[in-house]
């Protein structure tokens, strides 16, 4: 009888400790599933930390490129470009659960989406800058043509107005001198002796010039002897930097028609040889000619 009672009481035993052991091995069991759930968790959110990170680091690449092109919308591209290294930072603070990675997500979100209608509005500045540059380029091909063309028209007035300067300067033609002895009665009898000359006369002719300016004309005559003397009056002018010994001036009245002037310089004692006479307009010499007295 007391066998039967031992036989119970270890068989009420072994089936509390079968129990326990059953309970032991589900807790276990489920202390290593939620063991493994969690680690799983753990390697999803630090992957998606990743992956928000990338998304981030792209995002300001984004912003970097669109600064650099240095529109009008630079201040307020770097301003949400700080956003995104501000939130960057943040996120690799952070400790990494899911509810933190829930937030950094979101507002990944509506950065992107942000960064989506800024670079919208840096296209339509590119393709409006890119077609104001077209305008500005041929706007500048224009100028270049005028400029080019004025340049062409300048050099064409210049070499018109020189070719006008020289054909409104007055021809000085048939310059002649010849030497004259003075009778009491006032006749003139040409002569080459020098001991006979008591006058030269000089005669030259204005030719007729229509694009000339009319007026008052006066020339400078110098006549020179065979002993380099510069004969009558002796005065002198200047021209610039050119200085003019003259004998006497001759004042022309012209109205654009031939005029013949014919003018004298009387003297004593005229020496023999060759005579030079220049006719002047202002500094220029214009014409001239020689003669010789024995």
């Amino acid at each position: 009888m007391e066998n039967q009672k031992s036989n119970s009481k270890l068989k009420a035993v072994i089936g509390v400790l079968a129990l326990l052991l059953i309970v032991s091995l589900g807790y276990i069991f489920k202390m290593t599933t939620d063991a493994k759930t969690l680690q799983t968790e753990i390697k999803d959110v630090k992957s998606e930390k990743e992956s928000v990170l990338k998304d981030l680091t792209e995002l300001k690449a984004t912003y970097d490129a669109a600064i650099a092109e240095n529109t009008s919308m630079s201040e307020e591209l770097i301003a949400e470009r700080d956003k995104v290294v501000k939130l960057m930072s943040e996120l690799k603070k952070s400790k990494g659960d899911v509810a933190s990675l829930s937030k950094y997500k979101q507002q990944y979100n509506n950065l992107e989406q942000k960064m989506r209608n800024l670079m919208a509005e840096v296209e339509v500045l590119k393709k409006e800058n890119q077609t104001l540059t077209t305008n500005l380029d041929s706007t500048k091909v224009i100028l270049e043509d005028s400029k080019k063309y004025n340049q062409v028209l300048v050099g064409q007035n210049e070499e018109l107005a020189k070719t006008v300067e020289k054909g409104s300067k007055l021809a000085i033609t048939n310059l002649k001198t010849g030497a004259y002895k003075l009778r009491s009665s006032g006749k003139q009898i040409a002569t080459e002796k020098a001991s006979r000359t008591d006058m030269l006369k000089i005669n030259f002719t204005i030719a007729e010039n229509k694009i000339a300016k009319s007026g008052d004309k006066v020339y400078y005559v110098q006549v020179i002897d065979g002993k380099n003397n510069v004969l009558g009056d002796k005065a002198t002018i200047s021209f610039g930097d050119t200085n003019l010994t003259y004998s006497f001036t001759t004042t022309v009245k012209y109205e654009n028609k031939t005029v013949d002037v014919s003018e004298q310089l009387k003297g004593k004692g005229f020496a023999k040889g060759t005579y030079f006479v220049n006719v002047f307009d202002k500094g220029e010499l214009v014409s001239k000619t020689s003669f010789s007295l024995r």
